[in-house]
């Protein structure tokens, strides 16, 4: 796989959901960008990239200037120079725009009779911004409860998946002028319209000028209605994953190339 540049998803990706990349990742990411270009996209704000994946990148300052950060599903673009890392662009989303996405989801969750999980981490809707998520068990679950927040999430996506779904199109055919998808084990994030890692992927291609035949994308929910399957509408060459240990073996393929 001789690509130019590669994009990874984080969550479920290069880490498990909300948590720290680990010392090995870090180590393989860090000798992949002495090879090639990487960009990340995600659906955490940018303040988690800096928690999940910068702090604990081991990298020098020449690498990380070819490490490109989509944060909020790319509504945000981030990019390393000589005064470190700076913002390239962003697509907020209105004040008004953000109430009418709370109270979008607060009626459709009541219109389904929807019963929240008895234990609650943080806030089940959380503003972002540029995007405003919805977390079945709270935004905070893997911060509190580590590896074990992070069974309890994939564990509520096997037993909610349909239902998360049918959250998400209800909430769409609320708001039609937004984008809204269903991401992650429990979560549902809202953009403005048109922007998916599909937008990223085109944003990626405009500003560093690699054309999508020569990039390749990695992520663990490419399939149909998966958050990363967006990223399949450009053309690009997709690589599905189970999580951040087979990340691991991909990423010492592409070393040995």
């Amino acid at each position: 796989m001789h690509k130019k540049l590669i994009i990874f998803d984080l969550d479920g990706t290069l880490t498990e959901s909300k948590s720290d990349m680990d010392a090995e990742m870090s180590r393989l990411l860090c000798a992949l960008l002495a090879k090639k270009p990487v960009a990340v996209i995600g659906g955490g704000k940018y303040e988690l990239f800096q928690r999940q994946l910068l702090k604990k990148l081991r990298c020098p300052g020449s690498r990380l200037r070819r490490l490109y950060l989509f944060p909020t599903t790319s509504t945000a673009f981030y990019r390393y120079g000589t005064r470190g890392w700076r913002r390239v662009y962003v697509h907020a989303l209105t004040k008004g725009q953000r109430r009418r996405i709370s109270r979008a989801f607060q009626k459709v969750l009541r219109e389904l009779e929807y019963v929240p999980p008895v234990k609650l981490y943080g806030n089940v809707i959380e503003d972002r911004g540029t995007q405003v998520t919805f977390s079945a068990l709270g935004q905070d679950i893997v911060r509190v409860l580590g590896e074990k927040g992070v069974r309890l999430k994939k564990e509520w996506k096997r037993k909610n998946t349909a239902l998360k779904m049918k959250i998400a199109r209800r909430v769409q055919r609320e708001l039609p002028d937004l984008e809204v998808r269903a991401a992650g084990y429990t979560s549902i994030d809202v953009t403005q319209k048109g922007i998916d890692k599909a937008y990223g992927i085109r944003q990626i291609r405009t500003h560093l000028n690699v054309p999508v035949r020569d990039m390749l994308f990695v992520g663990d929910a490419l399939e149909p209605g998966g958050n990363d399957y967006a990223a399949r509408r450009t053309g690009v060459r997709c690589v599905p994953v189970s999580g951040p240990r087979a990340t691991k073996k991909l990423i010492r393929s592409l070393l040995r190339d």
